[in-house]
């Protein structure tokens, strides 16, 4: 090799390290705390991830999976991730008018796909035969529990609130007999449920306000918010997309089965019976003045929210056109 070529070969293999090391530094790490490890819902980070759809973006997710929106809430609140899918609207309500540095990025869920479930020799075949027996959520503050708080005040029943944690631990819990009434959501139970192992006597979406009610919100720290607003809006452009990708792509359905360790026929039957698009629209929020009574009602805040806190808390980024 002459000098000369040496010299531009060379030069061609630092610029060649000199964008790729640009090209790695443009890309952000985001950190995610993210509810229920393989709920078709919650399942929107990962499978972006993997289709690449959110490197697409210049980000990389570092995803934590926890037991419920308690723990999502919390791991936000104390910086220790960036951004929290899936907590309970009314516990993210609560801790926001407390002083929380949280601040809503959209809906996660409207609606729920979650259900409440018996041993199949069990004589409870209602939520209105739970008067002193135990009924599963998953931690405080999450969706499950305002929803079986929702339950209590619909039927008049008594049962004693018991938070047990993830689906899995709580399967457990009623398999031995711990716990009369688990609660889950699909794909996990599914199989017990076909098997005749288990039996559901009650949905999410059978309270009528239930069904279009934002139960979940995606949430941001605030002052990664404040610091990092180009990167929290790609994220939720990136979100949009996957989601589009999640209900358009046979290939999503496969990447979801490999997720979650199901059949593809079990991945298809949750998406399409359990939760619709719409239910997932991250931008919107609905039936949020029955939310702000529960929780007024269920004393998460003191006094009624005003429009300014409203305002406040609510941080919707628009689409990236």
């Amino acid at each position: 090799m002459t000098g000369t070529k040496h010299k531009s070969y060379a030069r061609f293999i630092v610029l060649a390290l000199l964008l790729a090391g640009s090209t790695a530094f443009a890309e952000e790490t985001l950190k995610l705390a993210v509810g229920q490890r393989g709920n078709w819902d919650t399942s929107v980070p990962e499978l972006g991830q993997r289709a690449g759809i959110f490197k697409k973006r210049g980000l990389n997710l570092e995803l934590v999976y926890t037991q419920g929106g308690g723990e999502t809430q919390q791991a936000v609140i104390s910086g220790s991730v960036d951004i929290g899918i899936a907590a309970g609207a009314a516990g993210v309500i609560g801790a926001y008018v407390k002083g929380a540095p949280i601040r809503v990025l959209g809906s996660e869920t409207t609606g729920s796909g979650e259900y409440w479930y018996v041993l199949a020799a069990s004589p409870i075949k209602r939520f209105a035969d739970t008067t002193g027996k135990t009924v599963a959520y998953s931690t405080n503050g999450s969706s499950t529990h305002s929803i079986a708080l929702q339950f209590v005040k619909q039927t008049g029943a008594k049962p004693r609130l018991t938070a047990t944690g993830g689906t899995a631990a709580t399967y457990t819990q009623v398999m031995s007999g711990q716990i009369d009434v688990g609660w889950s959501s699909p794909p996990f139970g599914l199989d017990a449920i076909e098997q005749g192992k288990i039996r559901i006597i009650a949905r999410g979406n059978d309270i009528p306000s239930i069904k279009n009610q934002t139960v979940r919100f995606d949430i941001v720290n605030a002052d990664v918010l404040e610091k990092r607003k180009e990167a929290i809006s790609q994220f939720m452009q990136a979100y949009r997309e996957t989601l589009d990708w999640m209900y358009s792509s046979p290939q999503a359905l496969a990447t979801y089965a490999e997720f979650a360790k199901v059949s593809e026929a079990q991945a298809k039957r949750v998406r399409d019976e359990f939760f619709t698009k719409d239910m997932l629209n991250p931008d919107r929020i609905d039936g949020l003045e029955t939310t702000l009574a529960e929780a007024y009602a269920g004393k998460f805040i003191p006094a009624p929210m005003t429009k300014e806190q409203l305002a406040g808390m609510i941080r919707i980024q628009p689409p990236i056109k």
